[in-house]
């Protein structure tokens, strides 16, 4: 299982410059992580695959309102 440490994590290129930033990392077993960048040794939260699907798909209907 990935730490955070042993993970490489993204930064959305919509982020703002102000420090409020998710980050994204793809972690073992097809999971994704996402966590707060300005707590890069805080927890994180896991997504399995078909979840990650539908928290994307929710973020794209959210962007399009």
């Amino acid at each position: 299982m990935n730490t955070p440490g042993e993970t490489h994590w993204f930064k959305s290129s919509y982020s703002n410059n102000g420090g409020a930033c998710v980050e994204v990392a793809a972690l073992t077993g097809a999971r994704h992580g996402v966590r707060d960048s300005k707590r890069a040794d805080g927890p994180f939260l896991t997504f399995r695959p078909a979840a990650w699907r539908a928290f994307l798909h929710a973020v794209e209907e959210r962007g399009t309102r």
